[in-house]
């Protein structure tokens, strides 16, 4: 599965409102709800949070990947936000945070769950990519970088 085959237009934000890392959490869940795959939103955010508490999803270089597993999505669904300014969001690297992918999986899909996560990170990893992903004014620009980027692993 491509991240882009999960991803929406309309779940993308290009200019995430928030100045903490609760504010853009729930701003992305609320993004995300919109989604007719996520059946009990409060459930969603409920799953993210608790697992934020195991430890900060911000994984360095400017880059979160909030994520979680729980029986109130349909199948998996995802959002990206970038936010208006750096987030302080306590990542492994200490440093802020802007791009901002959120991952919702059923809880028995553990596995496509965590191919999921590894491809995002491993995307997200990509310097180019991220400076590309910064530069980007519309959802649309954000899903075709996702897109062209996929294009360039066979095996995703």
């Amino acid at each position: 599965m491509k991240i882009s085959d999960i991803l929406e237009e309309k779940l993308i934000r290009t200019s995430l409102p928030g100045q903490t890392k609760d504010a853009i959490i729930n701003a992305m869940v609320d993004l995300v709800s919109q989604s007719p795959k996520v059946l009990d939103k409060e459930k969603v955010r409920a799953a993210i949070l608790e697992r934020e508490k195991i430890m900060s999803t911000g994984v360095g270089n400017g880059f979160a990947i909030p994520h979680g597993k729980t029986d109130a999505v349909a199948d998996t669904v995802a959002a990206f936000g970038i936010t208006a300014q750096p987030i302080q969001y306590q990542s492994l690297d200490e440093k802020p945070v802007r791009l901002v992918f959120l991952l919702v999986g059923k809880d028995n899909m553990v596995g496509p769950h965590i191919k999921l996560l590894s491809r995002i990170s491993r995307l997200m990893n990509k310097e180019e990519f991220r400076e590309r992903l910064l530069t980007t004014k519309t959802p649309h620009e954000v899903l075709d970088i996702f897109r062209q980027e996929e294009a360039s692993y066979s095996e995703m």
